[in-house]
């Protein structure tokens, strides 16, 4: 290593900061991980919000992604203590009018079938998609660069550079659109947005490939699991010191940081080109959310038979209506019907709560850096498909969107995806450059959800980035 006390530094420890960490430790390099916060995890990290013997996942909650995400299935993770649980049925969207929901089912062909006139054109919509996967997933969880099987991948885009309410058209019965609303909508925009429908064509396709997983024990698992195999390489954790100035690092060859563009600004702006300074600080964040956590005496009554069964919850009625709610908020305003998003852990995972108790989690989205508070319009919504639900709150714990900036910087305004994922920023993010996790600066890398592809927990940004940090350094 010469002068330098490590070959690299990542700074940040979320799911991005992690897998950057582990690619370049296991290259046979010598790497830091800094995290700000006494515990590792970023987005990752369960508490107890409510009451003792309540665990609750503070940021991400059903993991999908970290489940068909390429990088994470590579590592042996299970032997660290990560294990997921399946729900019977992946996600429910029921309608408060009735006992009826639309389904997302592990099979493909059961959850065609249960779409009437549109199961031919699911079948054909998603079936592609799924078949290819292993090929298209490197390619669209990645940067901008030529793919690996060109056509399939065109196919793919087609799809889903369309907006959401466009390509919701093609399908017949208003189950089915309201279905894919609740899918699109995951990427907190505008349905009328152009590339909304590639949220909602990745989502549904992984719950067919892998399911929509609840880690046993908490989000804090996975990331526990990655920090121990991190260290089990040979490499370092240093945690509780949170980095305001890239001149606290010690030194190394490279530096990559699991931050917002915003961030990285105020810890390495004055290493940077005066043109790169320009394209971070046009860099732009979404809207923002409110989320609640609830320790609860019992399961949550659905109406719906297949809601009681289900590791997520969309709620928000038909497509029209979620459309609406999600333009209103793109705009600044509120709605008394929001989308709502909720998740019940403790149905798959008797970690989370005392034995015959249930936790819930939700959260709608708001303006960015929203302060109202929510949590009734939350609890109504929920009370609206499920009576006596209120009933059953032991105790409730709520974050509005400055509270999760304040958690994790890199929400700016409450944005968890850290960036508006539209079409000007999908592959660009945060700044168009031949490789979008060079900085301008020799040795310096960003590597967090504000590069390609994006919000989620799958790893991958951490994971192209360290790439081209061993092609450029090492």
């Amino acid at each position: 290593m010469g002068k330098h006390a490590y070959d690299a530094v990542v700074v940040g420890s979320g799911p991005n900061g992690l897998a950057a960490a582990i690619v370049l430790q296991s290259k046979g390099l010598q790497v830091l991980l800094v995290e700000g916060k006494e515990t590792i995890g970023g987005g990752m990290r369960t508490m107890e919000l409510t009451l003792p013997g309540y665990h609750h996942d503070v940021c991400s909650a059903i993991h999908p992604m970290a489940a068909a995400a390429p990088y994470f299935k590579t590592l042996p993770l299970q032997k660290f203590g990560l294990e997921f649980l399946h729900p019977e049925v992946l996600a429910a969207h029921p309608f408060p009018e009735g006992a009826d929901a639309a389904v997302l089912l592990h099979s493909l062909e059961q959850t065609a079938e249960r779409l009437g006139r549109d199961k031919q054109r699911y079948l054909s919509l998603i079936g592609p998609i799924r078949d290819k996967w292993a090929e298209l997933s490197g390619d669209f969880l990645g940067p901008l660069r030529f793919p690996k099987n060109p056509l399939a991948l065109a196919s793919f885009g087609l799809k889903a550079l369309q907006p959401a309410n466009f390509l919701s058209k093609t399908f017949r019965e208003e189950s089915t659109r309201a279905l894919w609303a609740g899918m699109a909508a995951h990427g907190i925009q505008p349905l009328t947005n152009l590339a909304t429908s590639a949220i909602a064509l990745v989502l549904l396709t992984a719950g067919h490939h892998v399911g929509w997983p609840v880690i046993k024990g908490g989000s804090q698992s996975l990331a526990n699991a990655l920090g121990a195999y991190f260290q089990s390489l040979g490499g370092e954790i240093r945690t509780g010191h949170m980095i305001h100035s890239i001149d606290e690092l010690p030194p190394s060859r490279a530096v990559l940081f699991d931050v917002s563009p915003r961030q990285l600004l105020q810890i390495a702006g004055d290493r940077f080109s005066n043109t790169y300074k320009w394209q971070l600080g046009r860099y732009k964040y979404g809207v923002g959310v409110f989320k609640m956590d609830f320790a609860l005496d019992g399961a949550i009554p659905w109406k719906s038979e297949e809601a009681r069964l289900a590791g997520t919850v969309h709620l928000g009625g038909t497509l029209e209506e979620i459309a609406y709610s999600e333009s209103i908020i793109w705009k600044g305003g509120y709605t008394e019907n929001p989308y709502v998003l909720v998740a019940q852990q403790s149905l798959v995972d008797d970690l989370r709560a005392p034995k015959g108790k249930h936790t819930a989690w939700a959260y709608c989205h708001v303006p960015a850096g929203s302060t109202r508070d929510m949590s009734g319009i939350i609890e109504n919504q929920i009370e609206k498909y499920a009576p006596g639900f209120k009933d059953l709150v032991l105790g409730s714990h709520s974050m509005n969107s400055v509270d999760l900036e304040s958690y994790n910087p890199n929400y700016v305004g409450g944005d968890i995806n850290a960036g508006v994922q539209d079409i000007t920023q999908i592959f660009t993010r945060p700044a168009l450059r031949v490789s979008p996790y060079r900085t301008s600066a020799k040795g310096i890398y960003i590597c967090s959800s504000s590069t390609p592809p994006g919000g989620g927990v799958h790893g991958m940004c951490g994971f192209h980035a360290a790439q081209q940090v061993i092609k450029d350094l090492f």
